[in-house]
């Protein structure tokens, strides 16, 4: 009898466009995952409206997301690929978990305190119970894997505290939800002026999209920040430098590598030509997903089947959980 795989269960917003740190820090991985256990990987477009104050263009930015996500090796025939808002018991176990969400618990929570900070006119209670349906969306496979940095933690032990609060008052049901990456640690990508990392929607000339077109790419690398000139031999590296070693190493061979580690050393390093080099590595190694999804994202007839059957895979294990939710809460009058 074959084992029953682990269930992994993420989800990203559609907002902003997908980069550099969004491939290397999460989907190279979710490619991976697909064939060690059953996944679940979800557009978060419900999420997006906590922040959203129009919508013209979710449609758009949907079908990116999608189209972005199977064009760097995610198989909708392996995973569930589907978008939060064609599953409705998602909102239906939001429902349930509030119940068990407190008020001061979740003014505390630090993504809460920034949001308010950013757009203290539109603090809403989507905004406010956003870990809780976040929560839901997990709980709603009874995932125990979930793809995440170190930011989302903190919602992750929010969700272990909401599935030990269920399985208290009514019964056992949720398996609790742990973080988990293949095994490794992620890769951070910094940003190309070296203040923290690649942004979906700020700093968009420090980042690199997979939708940027070649000389868009070669003009923010030409841009990055390097010293004025070559350091003294063996003197320390400045992070700026660091950074653009660290992408060089992930889009260029071992050897192109180590030859400009032995410049730097030597103190003969010219920032232009290894700019040059890691522009070129980049423009190979973005060009092709970039164009894949562009094809994927105007086959309206494909992301419509796409989104069709991720739903259906997603409603069928949203739909058992659901049942033994209500069962052991009591909401069975029949």
């Amino acid at each position: 009898m074959e084992k029953k795989k682990d269930i992994v269960m993420s989800g990203i917003r559609p907002t902003g466009f997908l980069h550099l740190g969004n491939y290397f820090g999460a989907l190279r991985n979710y490619v991976r995952m697909q064939d060690a256990y059953t996944c679940y990987f979800m557009v978060a477009d419900l999420h997006a409206l906590t922040t959203l104050r129009e919508t013209r263009e979710l449609k758009q930015h949907v079908r990116r997301v999608l189209a972005e996500n199977i064009a760097c090796g995610l198989d909708p025939d392996k995973v569930a690929l589907y978008c939060q808002s064609h599953v409705p018991e998602t909102a239906e176990l939001y429902l349930f978990l509030n119940m068990l969400a407190y008020k001061g618990e979740l003014e505390k929570t630090p993504t809460f305190k920034d949001k308010v900070r950013l757009q203290p006119e539109n603090v809403n209670a989507g905004l406010l119970t956003y870990p809780v349906l976040q929560a839901a969306d997990i709980l709603l496979h009874r995932a125990t894997l979930v793809p995440v940095g170190k930011d989302q933690e903190q919602h992750l032990e929010i969700a272990r505290n909401y599935v030990n609060r269920f399985n208290q008052r009514y019964s056992e049901v949720f398996p609790e939800p742990y973080a988990f990456n293949f095994g490794e640690d992620l890769i951070k990508v910094p940003s190309l002026d070296g203040a923290g990392k690649m942004s979906k929607s700020e700093n968009q000339m420090a980042t690199l999209y997979l939708a940027d077109d070649d000389e868009s790419i070669r003009k923010k690398i030409s841009k990055a920040k390097t010293d004025s000139g070559a350091l003294a031999p063996g003197a320390p590296m400045p992070e700026t430098i660091a950074n653009l070693f660290l992408l060089l190493k992930l889009v260029r061979p071992q050897d192109v590598l180590d030859k400009f580690q032995a410049d730097y050393q030597a103190g003969t390093i010219r920032y232009g030509d290894m700019k040059k080099e890691l522009a070129e590595g980049m423009v190979a190694f973005i060009t092709p997903i970039r164009e894949k999804a562009e094809h994927i994202r105007n086959d309206e007839a494909y992301l419509r089947q796409v989104m069709e059957q991720g739903a259906a895979k997603a409603r069928a294990s949203a739909a058992v959980t659901l049942q033994l939710a209500k069962d052991a809460i009591g909401l069975n009058y029949f």
